[in-house]
Parts: C-alpha cells; sequence; structure tokens
C-alpha cells in the first residue's frame, strides 16, 4: 500500500506539474512558476518514496525525501500564495527569501550526518537520524509556508464576504482547496491506527496532492476571470493591479 500511494502521488504530481508549467509559459504568472516548483518537489519527494517503500531506503532516499519533502515543498507552495495575493513586489521579495532558504536547507541536507544505519524497511523519521539544523529547518519551512497557505485561505474567505466581487469567491475556494490539501498532507498521522503509520502518510500523500491541484485550478480560473474583467475595460480606467477607481473598484 505505501509503495502504490507513493506511485500514484508521483505520477499524479507529475502530471499537475507539467500542466502548472504549460500554463507558466502561456501566461508568465508568478504564481504558476512557484506552484510549478512546488508540484516537482512533490513529484521527486514521492518517488523517493516510493523507491524506499518497494526497494528499501538508503543515505540518498532519505535525504531527498527529507529535503523536497519535509523541509521545501510546503514554502514553495507557500510562495504561489504570496504571489497571487500580495502582489509582485511583495512576492519578488519573498522569492528572494526563499531562494536563499533553498540554497541553505540543500546545504545542509546534502552535508550533515546521518546517525545510526538507515532502515531498509518503514519510513525513517528525522529525529531518529538528523541533528538539530536540518529539523529546524523542516519545522520553520513548513511551519511558516502552512501558516501563509491557511492565513492566504482565511483572508481570501474575508475578501469575498466583503466584496463579493467577480472571481472572489473562486479565488477563496481555491485557496481553501491548497489549505485543506497543505493539512491532510500534515495529518497522516491521524490514519495510524486505521491502517498503519506509513500506509497511513502514503495515503494522506496521495490524497493531499490531487485536493491541491483542484485548489490550483479553482484560483487560476479566478486569476483568468479577473485578467479578463480588467481587459474589457476602456485603457482610462483599467489601471493597475493595486489601482482603485470610482469607477470600476479596486482591480
Amino acid at each position: 500500500m505505501v509503495a502504490g500511494s507513493a506511485f500514484l502521488a508521483t505520477a499524479v504530481a507529475t502530471v499537475f506539474a507539467q500542466a502548472t508549467l504549460v500554463r507558466w509559459t502561456r501566461d508568465r504568472r508568478a504564481h504558476q512558476l512557484a506552484w510549478t516548483v512546488a508540484l516537482a518537489m512533490y513529484a521527486l519527494a514521492s518517488a523517493a518514496l516510493a523507491t524506499g517503500a518497494s526497494t528499501g531506503w538508503d543515505a540518498g532516499t532519505f535525504r531527498a525525501f527529507y529535503l523536497l519533502g519535509a523541509i521545501l515543498n510546503v514554502p514553495w507552495l507557500a510562495l504561489g500564495t504570496v504571489h497571487l495575493l500580495a502582489g509582485e513586489r511583495v512576492g519578488r521579495a519573498a522569492r528572494a527569501a526563499l531562494l536563499l532558504f533553498t540554497g541553505l536547507a540543500a546545504g545542509v541536507m546534502l552535508s550533515t550526518p546521518l546517525h545510526g544505519a538507515i532502515p531498509a524497511a518503514g519510513i525513517p523519521k528525522g529525529r531518529d537520524h538528523l541533528d538539530a539544523l536540518p529539523r529546524a529547518l523542516a519545522g520553520v519551512g513548513s511551519g511558516v509556508g502552512a501558516i501563509v497557505v491557511i492565513a492566504g485561505a482565511l483572508w481570501s474567505a474575508g475578501r469575498f464576504v466583503r466584496s463579493r466581487r467577480a472571481g472572489a469567491g473562486r479565488l477563496a475556494a481555491g485557496n481553501a482547496l491548497i489549505a485543506l490539501g497543505v493539512l491532510v498532507a500534515a495529518s497522516g498521522g491521524l490514519l495510524q491506527g486505521v491502517v498503519g503509520a506509513d500506509e497511513g502518510f502514503a495515503i494522506a500523500t496521495a490524497v493531499a496532492i490531487a485536493i491541491i491541484y483542484s485548489g490550483f485550478l479553482v484560483t487560476s480560473s479566478a486569476a483568468s476571470a479577473r485578467s479578463r474583467l480588467r481587459a474589457s475595460l476602456p485603457p482610462s480606467v483599467r489601471g493597475s493591479a493595486p489601482t482603485t477607481s470610482t469607477r470600476v473598484g479596486t482591480l
């Protein structure tokens, strides 16, 4: 079950990453690129999980799984939320900080010593084999990233309730789905008592990616609707993304 669920998650995340990459090459929107990177990392982390579950874990598969899944994946998801909701200037600053964090995390995971033998069976746990620094990076990356994603979902919902503007409902729903997917991915432990620890984690991984990508589709449709609305306005009232006009509201 672990290997099968992980292979399914790998296949789904790969297809979704390709679809999101196509959207980015067509539209050149920063949030789509961030989500493409996040989906690619999700696919590679799931592939490491599938490899470890099917052929046995080793130091390489564990390092890749921990770096791409536990440390970096959620922050890159959160970067998409920042670009989508906070605008390009904030997004560029967040991206620069995340690139530095990504380089630091990659260097740490490539060089950090592993304590004890990596078990061939069963998903290795960071607390059993890693020093405090990589575990702290995982806590900061996943924790801060999850807070950003969930806060973005709540902010979108509140904005929809206040404004009821075109596309706001879909934007709120899409961000809510992304936040739900992050929570599902983090809650694999809740299934431990039903199907076992590793099985619960693998099932949550497969389910989470489907929920997250459905959120991407909904938010992308909302962003496209917003762009079409701005394009339909006369040039004198379009303004820029943060412009407020007494004739058309905030665009």
